[in-house]
Formats: C-alpha cells, sequence, structure tokens
C-alpha cells in the first residue's frame, strides 16, 4: 500500500508539503500542488482516515440507525439525513436493526465505537436498553420519529396526535361515523399518540368507539392487511378505516378490495406519513404527514448543530403534518349485505 511518502518521493517533495495540499492546510505553489496531486493519481493513493480521525479528534462519519429498510419511511428520512450531512462534509453509515431490539444495541455499540461525531436513531424498541447505552455514551444524538424516554438526546418528530385527528376528523367531515384504527406496537410513543387523536376526533362528534374497532398491528403491510382482515369480519360495522402509518394503510386497501368492497364507495382508508408510494398505489392514499426527506434533512441540522455546540440546550422539534387527500377516501355509501371472508 502506497504512502504519503511515496507520494513525496514521487512529487519531489516533502511529505509535509503533500500533507499541506490534501489537507489544505497552508498554501502551496500552484507548481507543487499540481507534481503532488499528479503524483497521488499516479500511485493511487488514498490518505488514512484513521489516522486523520486521530490527529483532529474527529471522524467526520454520522452513524444513523433505523428499525428497517423495508418501510421507505425510513428510505426517505435517511436520504434527507443524507443529503444534510453530506453538504457539511460528512458521510453517513447506516444501520438497519431489522427491528431488532438485540440488533440494534450491538449496532449501537458499534457506531459508538468506531468513535462516530454524531449519532442519528429511530427505535426499534426496548427504550429502557436504549437508555441506559445513551448514559454511557458521550457522542452528541438525536432521536427521531421513534423516541427514546430518558435519552439525552435532542428530539425531532412529527405531531403525531395532531396528524390523526386530521385524518380521522377528515373522515367525520365526509360522513362517516364508524371508523376503525389499526395502530402501531403500543410500546411506541408515536402509536400511542396517534390512537390518543383517533379517540379525540371521534369524542369531539359525541362517537365512542367500540373495543372492536382498535387493532395493535406492527406497522407492516402484512400487519395492515391481517389486522384489516379482522376488522372487516368483525360485527363493527365499519365505513372507514384509519391506519396510523401509509404501510398498514396500503395493507388495508388490499384487503377491502379482496373482500369485495368498493374504495371509497364503500369503504374508506387514511395513513399516516406520505411516503412517495402512497401516491402511486390504487386507489392513490389519503394520508397526513410531512416531507420526510425534509424531516430527515432537519432531524440532520439538528445534529450538526449538537456537534458545533455541544453545550447547548436541548432541542424538542415538532413538526406538523398536513393532511392529502387522495381517492381512498370518500363520503360513505350502502355497505353489501355481507362482506366476503
Amino acid at each position: 500500500m502506497s504512502t504519503i511518502k511515496d507520494v513525496a518521493a514521487l512529487a519531489g517533495v516533502s511529505f509535509t508539503t503533500v500533507s499541506h495540499v490534501l489537507n489544505e492546510t497552508r498554501p502551496v505553489s500552484a507548481d507543487a500542488r499540481r507534481r503532488v496531486l499528479a503524483a497521488v493519481e499516479e500511485i493511487g493513493y488514498l490518505p488514512s482516515a484513521v489516522a486523520r480521525s486521530l490527529r483532529k479528534s474527529e471522524t467526520k462519519i454520522i452513524g444513523v440507525l433505523i428499525p428497517t429498510v423495508v418501510n421507505p419511511f425510513f428510505a426517505e428520512l435517511v436520504c434527507g439525513v443524507e443529503d444534510c450531512c453530506r453538504s457539511a462534509g460528512y458521510s453517513v453509515f447506516l444501520c438497519n436493526s431489522d427491528n431488532d431490539p438485540r440488533r440494534q444495541q450491538q449496532y449501537m455499540r458499534t457506531l459508538l465505537e468506531k468513535r462516530v461525531d454524531g449519532l442519528l436513531l429511530s427505535s426499534a424498541g426496548d427504550a429502557a436498553a436504549l437508555a441506559r447505552i445513551f448514559k454511557l455514551a458521550t457522542v452528541p444524538a438525536v432521536t427521531v420519529d421513534r423516541l427514546v424516554a430518558g435519552a439525552k438526546a435532542d428530539r425531532v418528530s412529527v405531531h403525531n396526535q395532531d396528524g390523526a385527528y386530521q385524518a380521522v376528523r377528515h373522515l367525520l367531515d365526509l360522513g362517516h361515523r364508524r371508523i376503525g384504527c389499526i395502530s402501531g406496537p403500543a410500546e411506541f410513543e408515536v402509536a400511542c399518540e396517534r390512537i390518543d387523536g383517533w379517540r379525540r376526533a371521534l369524542a369531539e362528534r359525541g362517537i365512542q368507539p367500540g373495543e372492536d374497532w382498535l387493532i395493535e398491528s406492527d406497522f407492516s403491510n402484512t400487519g395492515g392487511y391481517e389486522a384489516a382482515r379482522q376488522l372487516l369480519r368483525g360485527p363493527a360495522g365499519l365505513s372507514a378505516i384509519f391506519a396510523s402509518n401509509d404501510m398498514m394503510a396500503i395493507g388495508a386497501l388490499r384487503a377491502a378490495a379482496e373482500s369485495g368492497l368498493k374504495l371509497p364507495e364503500q369503504m374508506s382508508v387514511v395513513g399516516f406519513d406520505d411516503v412517495e408510494l402512497s401516491a402511486f398505489v390504487y386507489p392513490a392514499l389519503t394520508t397526513v404527514g410531512v416531507s420526510i426527506k425534509e424531516l430527515g434533512r432537519e432531524a440532520g441540522k439538528v445534529l450538526l448543530d449538537r456537534i458545533e455546540n455541544p453545550g447547548a440546550p436541548l432541542k424538542d422539534v415538532l413538526l406538523t403534518p398536513r393532511l392529502v387527500v387522495r381517492e381512498s377516501s370518500g363520503a360513505p355509501r350502502a355497505m353489501p349485505a355481507a362482506v366476503n371472508q
């Protein structure tokens, strides 16, 4: 492997001159700079990031840990984070915990051992274990979307209760009165807040939901599909479903269509997040959310601010979602005599 001394010998300069050219730490004559860069290209020299990080006490690396790469929400989120961090000269290391809290803890420790300059996390669960790791770490950190109670970190999130309230109020304004809810896992604050928004909207219209109107699922397409099948087989006689994320809502669209229901004439479905895919399913999904890439960019900005100002007060950034009306919601009409099983 070539070294900085090899570059210096080929270029006919000192190795300190090579260092100044590569790190832009001191003006160097145009001729010397040209010879150094030509030598670097000729022998394929790559500076050691490890050595540089030891000298500067920084790696210029941001660790990003997400629950799953399958959900397009997190793919769009990471794109926003990367946009922000790359423009500031940072690289992003992405870790996918695959919704496994144990794997999440392993990745957390690995990223901290690699001395990343900052950590951005969306939790896969087991908040208590995460909080213990946060107490051991001094690295600047931001939690986004799925928050970690007790973590000493900045927070960037969406106003979940308000978004769910908007979604259900939209269905109520269309004339729906029996509106089911497919929620995410109860261990996540985001899922509980969206249930609260569903209940608040119903309560304002004097509607007390039955116990069989709410089913807990797992934020996946399959989970939403199975939960919707269960709601549609039940006695509630629902005319609409609010799903706590778009992936479950897309699963619910499939379940409703398989049951012989016309959408939105006989069943309306509304999601949450506004992933790009939601505009291209059929029928296109009505949903609430913010620009997910912008959410990622905001999280990246907050993390970079924390790296630059480690002693500043912790931030809690809350973004307000908006309703996006598409084809999957409409005024209720007569239900068929029986729903296919």
